[in-house]
């Protein structure tokens, strides 16, 4: 059954990513995943002592990850999301991509500290891993909270073709959420009026289960206009169509995410080529 992987450190914005990611789970019918980078040298410390005993290191922490899960699969709510639990060793990134090699990950969901800057289990590692991985990734907000029915903010160029997996990804939310209307943010300097109908009419194909409202920046850099849209629009979702050499590439980094998320508090769903 295709999962969603949670990516815990045991902080607040890890437990807040794994209770949001349980209510999706819900929603869409998914098994989640929660899963435990272990670094290579924790636990050790150039201590002979502690390499004696480090598989008892190892153990603990793989009672510690399935305690702390254990605090949501108790709520009544989720007692029908099947759950398990993963430590591995090895840095964070090679350890997420491996799983996701191996499973059937639908949804890679991080926590952020949000409005107050990147930190936990992220930081850096936000745009790194939507950077290594071709997974659909959700980063959730430690302010964010799951609403009852999300709506969903798409910001492309019509550049980019989405993959399959992200096309199924997003039209299974949108099915799940009842989605009646979505917004779509072109950010781009193109005004090629051919090119625009023909990133509508794409668009409209690809995602079918709702009707599409399309938007268009005027007089406003991409970041900003996306911060204002997304302050003047109801947006629980914020979609961001990436690929290597477009506006949202150059966009996506520590930065730009650090100032999306102090001005308003959403979560960011990043799909790719």
């Amino acid at each position: 059954m295709k999962q969603i992987l949670v990516a815990s450190d045991f902080s607040p914005s890890a437990a807040n990513a794994m209770e949001y990611a349980m209510s999706l789970a819900l929603l869409l019918k998914l098994e989640v995943c929660v899963i435990h980078a272990i670094h290579p040298t924790e636990g050790i410390n150039n201590s002979i002592y502690n390499a004696i005993f480090i598989e008892d290191y190892y153990r603990n922490k793989r009672e510690a990850l399935k305690a702390w899960a254990t605090v949501y699969t108790d709520k009544d709510e989720f007692k029908s999301v099947s759950v398990t639990t993963r430590c591995d060793i090895g840095f964070l990134k090679t350890v997420i991509t491996h799983y996701i090699d191996n499973y059937p990950v639908e949804l890679l969901a991080m926590g952020i500290t949000g409005a107050t800057g990147l930190s936990g289990i992220v930081g850096s590692n936000a745009s790194m891993m939507v950077t290594r991985v071709k997974t659909p990734t959700l980063i959730i907000p430690l302010e964010s909270r799951f609403p009852d029915v999300p709506a969903i903010t798409l910001a492309t160029d019509y550049e980019t073709k989405l993959s399959p997996n992200d096309v199924t990804a997003l039209n299974e939310m949108i099915k799940a959420f009842h989605t009646k209307q979505m917004q779509v943010l072109y950010v781009d300097e193109k005004s090629d009026v051919k090119h625009i109908q023909t990133g509508e009419a794409r668009l409209k194909e690809l995602l079918p289960h709702t009707e599409l409202m399309f938007n268009y920046l005027k007089d406003s850099t991409p970041l900003s206009g996306i911060m204002e849209f997304i302050e003047e629009h109801e947006t629980d979702i914020l979609c961001l169509v990436k690929h290597h050499h477009n506006i949202i590439y150059r966009l996506f980094n520590r930065s730009t995410v650090n100032q999306i998320m102090s001005r308003s508090v959403k979560a960011i769903l990043v799909l790719h080529e």
